[in-house]
């Protein structure tokens, strides 16, 4: 495996002098990743972003701007110097050859030792046509362009460990995909979007989604490219929020569980379809980097031409969904929304049609008395489209919530036992003794801080509505079922009669 004889290269070493070309880099993996390549591997000799070009804006403001973010305070203050080796690289992965121009492309050509493909479109309802030319094809174009790259020594595809979700046990391997990416790329050029739209399920062959589906034929674009250059397929399983760096608990965006707890701390998601004691198959943000940089550094160490498959997802602390839920209600109790449409007091639904009835009921019926009273208030109402929205995502996440899943990690496990201790400590890949609750506690802070805007001064406030929100859910509690005792008191002769004629009809 390790072409050096002598003492084994640690990390920081391998990647000295080399120049990095990552795609994604704006996005949450790829800022983690840049932030993280700079500050521990500090002799690297540059990183080339490859960005879109956005109206109004230099390359120049752009990288201004990227290097202000939040994730780079700490280098900003400790390496400033280490910030100057980002470089922008004008692509975009739906244009003919990315987008990059001539000088560019050649100067990549020359200088490029590592790729990182970190972009994809990870929308779970994106049309087939545009999950294909973002996610198949723009990894074709970036195979394209590796190809030519005289000094590569590992080209990292960033995809998932959901890629086969029809497997009951997910491997390390590859998997043939059952169509030809190119021939599925092609159909979607020639056909027009209803067409399209009509034999998607037939393609999926029950996969949850297009992501998946064009995840799966990505990696079988790669297959064919094994012998030109070393590669290595990164599958992470669920992203959560950073453990340690750069910000214990930071998190960007809303997908997945994040936009599920918003929700449900802010009284819209009431219900779920989900099995409680099933395994939520999560990994921090930072560890999932640490492993990504760690199979660049074993693939190009490696003196085979194997595809280096790794499944990065936890393998030994699990937490379950049951478990998350319980300890994010503790969490957004202490720590409340300031702006909550009810009290956050949902709960998990084993059972379809229960979760089905409490849909009607608490999701539904709220939304229309809202609105109703809305439109006599002469304002325009929202919450049944609110409500749509969230059923529509519930529904692509049940997929994921109602199973359990089975990854391998043997790779993972060998790769991180490959470390010395010094890479073992910088690149840290063990969550075997990671407390989930302190965790999780971190989580919701930086949720609420960093990505709804509600700074620790906004609790006082936040607390109070909490409070106004409890006393008014068990009120229209109390007025509900005093409702229901009322009725079966005033009929209860009807009843008794209905309850008389039926046993006498069952005992006749």
């Amino acid at each position: 495996m390790n072409r050096n004889l002598g003492k084994q290269i640690s990390i920081p070493e391998w990647y000295a002098d080399k120049n990095i070309f990552i795609s994604g880099a704006t996005g949450f993996l790829g800022k983690i990743l840049v932030e993280k390549l700079l500050r521990d591997c500090p002799d690297l000799c540059a990183l080339y972003l490859m960005v879109r070009a956005k109206r109004g804006q230099t390359p120049e403001d752009r990288r201004k701007d990227y290097i202000n973010h939040l994730v780079f305070k700490e280098l900003r203050e400790t390496m400033p110097r280490q910030l100057d080796k980002i470089k922008f690289v004008q692509g975009d992965v739906l244009e003919e050859e990315l987008g990059i121009c001539e000088n560019d492309r050649n100067m990549l050509h020359e200088k490029i030792d590592i790729v990182f493909h970190c972009a994809a479109n990870v929308r779970f309802d994106q049309p087939l046509k545009g999950a294909v030319q973002f996610n198949t094809l723009g990894t074709y174009k970036m195979l394209q362009l590796a190809e030519n790259m005289k000094k590569l020594q590992a080209f990292v595809h960033v995809g998932t460990t959901y890629c086969q979700c029809n497997e009951e046990v997910l491997e390390e391997r590859r998997y043939p995909a059952k169509h030809h990416p190119l021939g599925v790329a092609q159909m979607c050029n020639m056909l027009g979007e209803d067409m399209i739209e009509e034999i998607t399920p037939k393609l999926l062959n029950g996969l949850p989604n297009t992501y998946a589906y064009t995840k799966g034929l990505t990696e079988e674009l790669l297959w064919d490219y094994r012998d030109k250059f070393p590669i290595a397929v990164a599958r992470p399983s669920i992203v959560f929020a950073a453990l340690k760096k750069p910000i214990p608990g930071w998190i960007e965006g809303m997908n997945g569980p994040t936009g599920l707890a918003i929700g449900a701390a802010r009284g819209v998601i009431r219900t779920m379809h989900c099995n409680p004691d099933y395994n939520i198959d999560a990994i921090p943000v930072d560890v999932t980097i640490n492993g990504i940089i760690a199979i660049a550094w074993q693939r190009g160490m490696r003196a085979d031409k194997d595809i280096f498959y790794v499944n990065l997802t936890e393998r030994s602390n699990f937490l379950t969904w049951g478990e998350s839920l319980d300890i994010g209600r503790e969490n957004f109790f202490e720590y409340p929304l300031t702006f909550a449409l009810w009290y956050p007091d949902g709960s998990l639904k084993s059972n379809y049609y229960h979760h089905l009835l409490c849909v009607i009921f608490f999701h539904y019926l709220p939304a229309l008395l809202i609105d109703g009273l809305l439109i006599v208030l002469r304002k325009k109402p929202f919450m049944w489209r609110v409500q749509k929205k969230v059923s529509n995502g519930l529904k692509v996440l049940q997929y994921y919530t109602t199973k359990p899943w089975v990854f391998k990690t043997d790779n993972y496990a060998a790769l991180e036992e490959s470390l010395c201790e010094s890479d073992k400590e910088k690149f840290y890949m063990d969550t075997s003794t990671m407390d989930w609750r302190p965790y999780l506690l971190e989580y919701t802070k930086c949720t609420r801080t960093y990505i709804l805007n509600e700074p620790p001064e906004t609790l006082p406030k936040a607390r109070a509505n909490l409070k106004r929100l409890y006393y008014l859910d068990r009120f229209v509690q109390l007025c509900v079922y005093g409702f229901i005792l009322y009725l079966l008191w005033s009929y209860m002769d009807c009843f008794v009669n209905v309850f008389e004629y039926t046993k006498n009809a069952i005992f006749k």
